[in-house]
């Protein structure tokens, strides 16, 4: 099982971290260390100063596919969740500015946080679905699959080009803006809609 995640596919949040917006989805993995399951507590790690969330819609492929066409690709996943891409910003901007690969930002064990999964077929439109993240009962993070650059039909059939996907991949399908700095005991709790999905604590 792998986990492939899109980067920078909401303006704004691109624009907030002054970053170029994409003109094609920016990918990378994660590996399967790093999903955090069952409203676990996430331990600050000692390698960064910085930590910070980004809340994610994610979805679960559901069978074998490869060189998917985007009209064709609502058929390879049925659920639908929201994790958090955890990332040392530190770490990140750091590797960055010195032209080196920065998964090691956001790789690390536990850094990504996965909610309870829904099905799709319960879902009116995926196109125009609301989520939000809350920390200790304040809305930090809040937009629309709408707003997406990428929507998931485009990203399943770009990732598949690359990579043959399997059934249990996961695909985080980018963050919106308002990401920030995560402190011990802080309470984060992620919503599809009004159902909350994921509720754990920093530690």
């Amino acid at each position: 099982m792998k986990i492939i995640c899109i980067g920078l596919n909401y303006r704004k949040h691109a624009i907030e971290l002054g970053w170029t917006v994409p003109s094609e989805p920016v990918v990378f993995l994660k590996p399967d260390s790093s999903i955090l399951k069952n409203n676990k507590p996430f331990f600050l790690p000692d390698f960064s100063s910085d930590i910070q969330y980004e809340v994610e819609v994610v979805i679960k492929i559901s069978k074998l596919g490869k060189g998917i066409s985007a009209k064709f690709a609502p058929r390879y996943f049925d659920e639908v969740t929201l994790g958090i891409d955890i990332t040392a910003r530190d770490l990140q901007t750091s590797l960055k500015s010195a032209g080196m690969p920065w998964e090691l930002s956001k790789c690390f064990d536990g850094a990504a946080p996965l909610g309870n999964f829904v099905p799709v077929s319960g879902i009116k439109n995926m196109t125009d679905l609301d989520f939000r993240l809350e920390i200790n009962d304040k809305v930090v993070q809040k937009s629309n699959t709408s707003d997406m650059i990428f929507g998931f039909n485009e990203i399943v059939e770009y990732a598949s080009k690359f990579f043959t996907l399997k059934t249990g991949d996961l695909i985080f399908t980018g963050t919106p803006p308002g990401v920030g700095q995560l402190h011990k005991n802080d309470n984060l709790v992620a919503y599809l809609s009004d159902e909350p999905l994921l509720n754990f604590m920093i530690k």
